[in-house]
């Protein structure tokens, strides 16, 4: 059987306020030690599942920011992709003007065409190769790939953008499809042949519409001749041909030939190239403003998720300040109950005067 201690009520009474100090002093102790005046639902069941519910709402837009962030890295690939991409188109131009300028008139026409074709052909492969190098993760929105960001909890609202095959979109030929037309004018060249054209014949007319040639002697000196069923002949200043042997010489032939100038094609590229350029501006356009919308969507989850958390924390946070005060007030009413209980325990102590 329990043995039972008789107290003195003035000391039930101040061992009971002790007590009731101690339990708030222990309170408020895990108040400052964690910063919330909620810790379970045991303090406050209500505001502690109302927090839980808005903590757990933020965590899933938190984890959906990541994909807002990558659905941006994705868009600004491919808008560093169409920079560049515009740069060469640039330089498509330039190419193809330079080409247009050329006079076809000249001797080293074709051999320049070439080389302006050449370059063309180049630039237009490493526009290829940039554009298949444009990809984030795998997505490249200027091959056709899409893009899908989820901008909410629910994952029901997604934003789509798919891309484009800016390869085809800009539809610029190839050089090599460029064809010369004759201009319906003529330009005389020098033919040097290696040959040994034999200067001889019999007596007769140069049929009409007969060539001429102008012929540059090896030894020096020039000659007219013509060409007839039998050989090349000298042809005399009344138009008959010689009638004695001329003798072999190596000879150096100029001709009137037709002047043919790629022009017509070099303005359809030049064409090509100016609607390209629009195009690539107008997807640049468009590539911006769905990056502004993300953008938009992305702070505007970033500031959700911050009113979702300070709504839990006004839920659950304890007011610091209050609760360090409070600390300090309970203190002092412990010391001041220890002392009260010193004093009621004194009447009991006078007792032991009497004997």
């Amino acid at each position: 059987m329990a043995q039972t201690i008789t107290l003195t009520a003035s000391m039930r009474s101040n061992l009971a306020s002790l007590k009731s100090i101690q339990s708030q002093m222990d309170t408020t102790q895990e108040r400052l030690s964690t910063g919330k005046k909620v810790n379970s639902a045991i303090d406050n069941a209500s505001s502690y599942y109302q927090a839980r519910a808005l903590t757990n709402r933020a965590g899933d837009l938190d984890a959906l920011l990541d994909s807002m962030g990558q659905g941006i890295q994705t868009i600004e690939a491919a808008n560093e992709g169409i920079e560049a991409v515009t740069s060469y188109v640039e330089q498509l131009k330039s190419v193809a003007e330079s080409a247009y300028a050329l006079d076809p008139s000249t001797d080293s026409y074709e051999k320049q065409m070439k080389s302006y074709i050449e370059q063309f052909k180049t630039i237009q492969e490493e526009i290829t190769n940039l554009v298949n190098d444009a990809s984030y993760q795998g997505i490249n929105l200027l091959k056709g790939g899409k893009l899908t960001v989820t901008f909410n909890e629910t994952r029901s609202n997604k934003f789509v953008i798919q891309g484009e095959n800016i390869i085809d979109g800009m539809k610029i030929g190839s050089a090599e499809d460029w064809t010369p037309v004759d201009t319906g004018a003529t330009k005389t060249i020098n033919k040097v042949t290696d040959a040994e054209i034999t200067l001889d014949g019999a007596a007769g007319k140069i049929a009409a519409g007969t060539q001429i040639y102008q012929i540059e002697l090896a030894a020096g000196g020039t000659k007219e001749v013509v060409k007839g069923p039998d050989g090349w002949y000298e042809a005399t200043a009344g138009g008959q041909k010689q009638t004695e042997k001329a003798g072999t010489e190596a000879v150096a032939l100029t001709e009137d030939v037709a002047v043919e100038s790629y022009a017509g094609s070099l303005d359809e590229a030049i064409t090509e190239i100016a609607a390209a350029k629009d195009y690539l501006r107008s997807y640049a356009t468009e590539l911006g403003n769905n990056y502004s919308i993300i953008e938009t969507r992305q702070n505007f989850t970033e500031a959700l998720i911050d009113v979702l958390e300070t709504g839990a924390d006004n839920l659950v946070l304890a007011d610091m300040n209050e609760e360090s005060a409070n600390y300090l007030a309970l203190q002092t009413r412990q010391q001041l109950a220890i002392n009260s209980l010193s004093l009621a325990s004194q009447s009991a102590q006078s007792i032991l005067s009497l004997f």
